[in-house]
């Protein structure tokens, strides 16, 4: 069916069977997930200026704004393993030290093998973790969160393309990621009917084994996650009727940002309704966006008025209502803040950014990680 309605809509539809109402202060968690590809399209000079622009520009741009933690907004670059170049990378990990942004890691593949995925992964996270990238948990081991190229996660795609790994969410568990990012993927036919989810999909032999899993749940002990499980965070997906296409029909909300269609506070009011949270902690919202901030056109939003008149809209609507607030975080923090949330942690979630997985530079060894962990 058009737009793969067939397989979200439905879960659209029945919502009100899943959601939760929250009371007093909503807790905003905002992380944007850039699928970042500077060698789009381009050779090296093109791609290392495309880099360039947003060391130039992002610390200019975030430099007015606070969130209610005093942390200036977040940003998490996933980038393609490979197109691994170390100067590129090394731009990155710079931009990331002097903003509190983070690098993770992006993929994209094709009628691949396990043996060779497992391979590709273990190489990108050594690579990465070698300009002082990524994450460790309380052990000292490199943890990293993913996106899979083409919406294709699993070899989700009905026509194997993109991929080619049944399993595919076993290898990521066993080289290290600790949640995956890639969806929504509509309009799509990649898309899962679960929506609007924070949950556990156990792989399986079968593609798309994260078509549906197990919620994530206040109150349970987070060890209780099987091995065989891997962490899925959705963005918001939703129909938008305020944004019609021919003058009737609603557009898909699906959480992307770009030139034509920006960040906005009526976006924003939308992504709130998806009540993307963790089941019995409704008044702590995670609001996981996505965009391609490497191409020029999405550059010059992201780095330009648009997103500065998105980030002052915020800042006007936490100091007018008082029920909410919003917290800039990275895909990391946002893990770390819903892993205390099922743990059953309330109040400021701020104070759990670094809850479980604590990023680190390149002068920490696993010894050090390990007796710094709480």
């Amino acid at each position: 069916m058009i737009k793969a309605l067939d397989i979200w809509l439905p879960a659209w539809r029945r919502r009100e069977k899943y959601s939760q109402h929250a009371l007093g202060t909503r807790h905003v968690m905002i992380a944007i997930c850039d699928h970042y590809e500077p060698f789009h399209g381009v050779g090296k000079p093109e791609a290392v200026a495309r880099v360039e622009a947003w060391q130039r520009d992002y610390p200019k741009l975030i430099e007015e704004f606070r969130d209610a933690d005093g942390i200036a907004p977040r940003y998490s670059f996933f980038y393609p393993i490979e197109q691994y170049d170390a100067d590129i990378v090394g731009r990155l990990a710079d931009l990331c030290a002097a903003t509190g942004s983070e690098t993770e890691i992006h993929l994209h593949h094709d009628n691949d093998t396990a043996e060779n995925l497992r391979r590709t992964l273990e190489q990108g996270v050594e690579r990465f973790a070698s300009h002082g990238l990524l994450s460790r948990d309380g052990t000292g081991a490199l943890r990293y969160g993913f996106i899979h190229g083409n919406w294709a996660l699993d070899n989700s795609h009905p026509h194997g393309r993109h991929c080619g790994v049944n399993n595919e969410l076993r290898i990521l568990r066993q080289t290290g990621c600790y949640a995956d990012f890639t969806l929504p993927s509509a309009p799509e036919r990649t898309q899962t009917h679960t929506i609007n989810s924070v949950y556990y999909a156990r792989g399986t032999d079968r593609p798309k084994s994260h078509d549906r899993g197990r919620r994530v749940r206040a109150d349970r002990d987070p060890q209780q996650q099987h091995e065989d499980e891997l962490l899925i965070v959705q963005g918001p997906l939703a129909l938008n009727w305020q944004r019609k296409k021919f003058g009737f029909l609603p557009r898909i909300e699906n959480s992307d940002l770009t030139a034509v269609n920006p960040p906005t506070l009526e976006r924003f009011r939308l992504w709130l309704d998806c009540q993307v949270a963790v089941e019995g902690r409704p008044n702590w919202v995670f609001v996981k966006l996505h965009t391609h901030g490497a191409k020029p056109e999405n550059t010059r939003m992201l780095l330009g008025e648009p997103m500065r008149e998105f980030h002052r809209s915020l800042a006007k609507l936490a100091a007018k209502d008082r029920t909410i607030c919003f917290h800039y975080v990275t895909a990391r923090e946002l893990v770390n803040i819903l892993h205390a949330a099922e743990a059953g942690h309330s109040g400021n979630p701020g104070q759990f950014r670094d809850f479980r997985y604590r990023r680190v530079t390149s002068g920490q060894t696993e010894g050090s990680m390990a007796e710094s962990r709480p």
